[in-house]
């Protein structure tokens, strides 16, 4: 029972889809995703999303939300490994953050943020969770 117990708080602490108030994700640690997803945006971490819709993401990078990210096979294929093995959970059909049902649950935006020049747009999670690449997302 202990055992049960333990890998059940363990999902409570980091899957978004459960988290409460003080939410926290682990940080991305993997050399890869850091380097190739963050050099076009802040690399999020696999536990904002599930497995499926990081393989949906990672089978479309050549079209990857208008833009052309596509990588050698072997850069890929790690990528593609480490998002799925840290994968957290929602609906595997939306491939956006900002879609999950946590994600509107936690976000309601008035009509003028997107407007705001510092934040443009929803996934830009750093403009209000300083430490948003560490995996802390608290209201600040």
């Amino acid at each position: 029972m202990l055992p049960i117990l333990a890998a059940l708080a363990l999902t409570l602490t980091v899957s978004p889809a459960l988290a409460g108030e003080n939410e926290r994700v682990p940080p991305v640690t993997h050399a890869a995703t850091l380097k190739e997803c963050g050099e076009c945006h802040m690399a999020f971490q696999p536990a904002l999303l599930p497995a499926e819709s990081w393989s949906r993401i990672m089978d479309g990078l050549r079209d990857h939300f208008g833009d052309d990210a596509g990588l050698p096979d072997d850069v890929a294929a790690d990528i593609r490994a480490y998002l799925v093995g840290h994968a957290g959970r929602g609906d595997g059909r939306l491939m956006r953050i900002t879609e999950q049902r946590w994600f509107e649950r936690e976000h309601r935006f008035r009509d003028d943020v997107r407007k705001n020049p510092d934040i443009r747009s929803k996934a830009n999670c750093e403009a209000c969770h300083r430490d948003a690449a560490r995996g802390r997302y608290e209201d600040d």
